[in-house]
């Protein structure tokens, strides 16, 4: 079976990558920082109702904006993050272990962070187990030949995250 390699250029939507250009904006909110801040802190789920009242009052345009989703009032996704366990685990610098939705959002938390992290998955092509550092500035020489697989929005999807 032949797999299409493309690179990260060929891939852009245009009309995705405006949305995405919104959605970095939005992440400099307050509300999601809070947010962003707790699922690092302690994980998830975040109960909605134990959310402090200037940032619960966001969370439903932040839900709506696909940023986060609440499910049964409380906060499960908060992207990179997810409360339930994915086949993207990301061990923190102090050695706490926090799930990300995608490959993609693995490798984001350590920039995001400003620290170094290790994330541990699988190969979804042959299920080979991979674990490697990555560092603020990209992953380390171990993930050297890795490749990052993805897949088409399904048509008509809302969210980005609808099958975790």
């Amino acid at each position: 079976m032949d797999l299409p390699v493309r690179t990260a250029e060929e891939l852009i939507d245009p009309a995705l990558e405006a949305r995405w250009a919104a959605r970095r904006s939005a992440r400099q909110g307050e509300a999601l920082q809070w947010i962003l801040r707790a699922f690092v802190a302690r994980g998830g789920p975040i109960p909605v109702e134990g959310i402090p009242g200037a940032v619960r009052d966001a969370v439903p345009a932040l839900d709506a904006d696909d940023l986060i989703r609440v499910h049964e009032g409380r906060v499960d996704l908060a992207y990179p993050f997810s409360a339930a366990p994915t086949p993207f685990a990301v061990r923190l610098a102090d050695g706490r272990e926090r799930y990300a939705c995608c490959a993609i959002d693995a490798l984001g938390v350590a920039p995001m962070l400003g620290e170094p992290v290790r994330v541990r998955s699988a190969c979804h092509h042959c299920g080979a187990a991979l674990e490697f550092p990555v560092a603020p500035d990209g992953p380390g020489p171990e993930a050297a030949g890795l490749m990052v697989w993805v897949g088409p929005r399904a048509e008509g999807a809302r969210r980005m995250a609808t099958s975790l």
